[in-house]
């Protein structure tokens, strides 16, 4: 079989992530446990997890010319993400600001840099550029007039289109048109339609006619078919350290799964496992399961 081929459009940061097992309120000052840097971005991490399950991956971003620029790029080199189309600015490398607590809850501020110097013609180019390219990732740590764009050239070209809706903005009507699956979380879903997926009957009133899937932490995930059947998948039970990057493993394995020609329930299921894993290590990508363990789950 032909290996999957993937092509992710979107964010590289740096996380800067300090633990505390009570988190500061207004004013407050309190002393933390621990204060890591590490590769992230939900680009990056979606590209990263894609990669890790056997895909061959293609990142479309950029990075800024300075060290955590240089960082990153040499990551994607040792992962074996394909970077051609990663362009460098004078702008500086984008950067996460998160604060884990003693239950593994994170708090996230990003700070976007170059991510929002990703220029939409280009950006098309390298999706045109991609030989046997299959499925197409986003989400909206960058312009959202480049997604449109590039999924615009990815249904064009036959592909399967990706959003992930995180941080939630509102989306324009031409982009969801464009959206063959569209995965929020929780708190996303509920700022997109406006309730949370609390059952089954809110699930099937959520882009009729189309597909998505809605993380649910703990609780795993709800597929909801174009004809409005619902299929959910529950999480194991694993002791939570810190869930920073688990949306994006899931989005990067489902992509990588469709990618592969699973079904879509057997790629939610995957993805649900592998995002799980992610949960017992501390980080984003460097809580990532590695290919030997991804293949001991499907």
């Amino acid at each position: 079989m032909s290996k999957a081929v993937v092509a992710v459009v979107g964010s590289a940061m740096m996380d800067l992530t300090a633990y505390a097992h009570t988190l500061p309120e207004a004013g407050q000052t309190l002393v933390g446990e621990l204060f890591t840097t590490g590769f992230g971005g939900k680009g990056a991490n979606q590209a990263v997890i894609a990669a890790h399950c056997g895909a061959e991956v293609h990142f479309i971003g950029k990075l800024g010319r300075d060290l955590f620029g240089d960082s990153i790029a040499t990551n994607f080199s040792t992962v074996g993400i394909n970077s051609f189309f990663v362009e460098r600015t004078d702008t500086p490398t984008g950067i996460a600001h998160i604060w884990v607590d003693g239950n593994g809850e994170n708090r996230i501020i990003i700070i976007p840099g170059a991510n929002h110097e990703i220029e939409s013609t280009k950006a098309v180019d390298a999706i045109n550029g991609i030989d046997n390219l299959s499925v197409v990732i986003a989400q909206c740590e960058i312009k959202q007039e480049v997604t449109v764009a590039v999924f615009s050239a990815a249904k064009t070209r036959g592909c399967i289109t990706i959003l992930n809706p995180a941080p939630y903005q509102a989306l324009s009507p031409e982009l969801l048109e464009l959206c063959d699956w569209i995965i929020p979380n929780e708190t996303e879903f509920r700022e997109l339609h406006g309730q949370l997926p609390s059952s089954d009957e809110i699930l099937k009133t959520f882009r009729p006619g189309k597909n998505s899937v809605v993380t649910l932490g703990s609780l795993g995930a709800a597929l909801i078919n174009a004809d409005g059947s619902i299929i959910r998948t529950t999480a194991p039970t694993v002791d939570v350290i810190d869930t920073t990057g688990a949306g994006d493993a899931f989005v990067g394995t489902f992509a990588y799964a469709l990618a592969s020609r699973m079904s879509s329930e057997d790629a939610l299921t995957l993805g649900i496992k592998v995002a799980s894993l992610s949960v017992t290590k501390k980080g984003a990508q460097s809580s990532y399961p590695t290919q030997a363990e991804i293949s001991t789950l499907s």
